[in-house]
């Protein structure tokens, strides 16, 4: 079945971009839309780089998963793109496109801060997203890519949440 992600809320570019910043990204994600992966099969071949990638995908709803039997008779979760092809289909200012390309074309190093930053603000419990972004002094389209752009971070309605696999 060849599914559609329609993209109509800019903040979702950031996370497709992410998705394939990188090697390992780019061809983990290849592996997985050609065909079912196991995390065993991608780690043999590319480490724990391509665990991390899987990961990533999977909080972005990017990948499905199953069970399935491997030769040692023991399931496997395996992986495979959800989706076929991408609708993008989203207009807005231009203060808003350059909040969504910042993020997205932020230096690791200096992501890796402010997504620890936000970790620790939203604690266990998560945070109204209004309250962490005026607390870092960033638009709500910022917060919303910085939090799409985080494998740790999730959105849960308004809030702001650690997330669990």
């Amino acid at each position: 079945m060849n599914r559609i992600k329609v993209v109509s809320e800019l903040a979702e570019l950031v996370p497709m971009l992410r998705a394939v910043d990188s090697d390992v990204r780019r061809e983990v994600f290849k592996e997985v839309t050609n065909d079912w992966r196991t995390a065993n099969q991608i780690e043999q071949k590319y480490g724990a780089d391509g665990i991390e990638a899987l990961h990533f995908f999977e909080k972005l709803k990017l990948v499905e998963t199953k069970w399935q039997t491997s030769q040692s008779s023991s399931p496997e979760k395996a992986y495979h793109a959800f989706y076929g092809s991408f609708h993008i289909n989203a207009s807005a200012p231009v203060q808003e496109i350059s909040d969504i390309l910042s993020v997205a074309m932020m230096p690791e190093a200096q992501y890796k801060k402010l997504e620890e930053r936000l970790c620790k603000m939203a604690g266990e419990e998560g945070r109204f997203a209004g309250d962490l972004a005026d607390e870092l002094k960033v638009s709500q389209t910022m917060l919303k890519a910085l939090v799409k752009r985080s494998s740790h971070l999730d959105f849960r309605g308004h809030r702001v949440q650690k997330f669990e696999d």
